[in-house]
């Protein structure tokens, strides 16, 4: 008997919950969400899609540049992560571009350590990065609080 590799199976459900377009989301044993969409067509109960897409990225760059930087020896005592998602002016108005800042709080951490971690973040780690930069330019700045 074989067993399943959970880290390589994702499996999600979305669910109607009223007359438009609103969504309950859940994956596996985790809190759901709402995933709605702007007025007419839904009640803007929810995130968008896009919206959730924005915190996947920025989430997955910050879980592997934190992870990276800690490898390293670092300690960060904060990591906050802004996005901007640019959409097309043509359908299918998926992003175009998108701006994504972090702002990190550490005593030890330099510029060379947070270049290094993105660039490997980039190359190598972040499956939801890497599914986009082909089609979308991702532009990654930062700010390094060293107090």
């Amino acid at each position: 008997m074989s067993s399943i590799d959970k880290s390589k199976e994702v499996i999600s459900s979305i669910e109607l919950i009223n007359e438009k377009l609103n969504f309950k989301g859940e994956v596996e044993n985790n809190q759901p969400v709402l995933i709605d969409y702007i007025p007419p067509f839904g009640d803007g109960n929810g995130y968008t899609s896009l919206e959730l897409f924005l915190l996947s990225l920025s989430s997955c760059l910050g879980t592997s540049v934190l992870t990276l930087i800690r490898r390293s020896g670092k300690s960060i005592t904060s990591l906050k992560v802004d996005s901007k998602g640019y959409r097309k002016t043509e359908h299918p108005t998926s992003f175009k571009t998108i701006e994504l800042k972090l702002y990190i709080k550490s005593s030890n951490v330099e510029s060379a350590d947070v270049d290094k971690a993105i660039k490997i973040s980039e190359d190598m780690i972040c499956p939801v990065w890497d599914m986009i930069k082909v089609n979308v330019e991702v532009n990654v700045s930062y700010e390094i609080d060293n107090n």
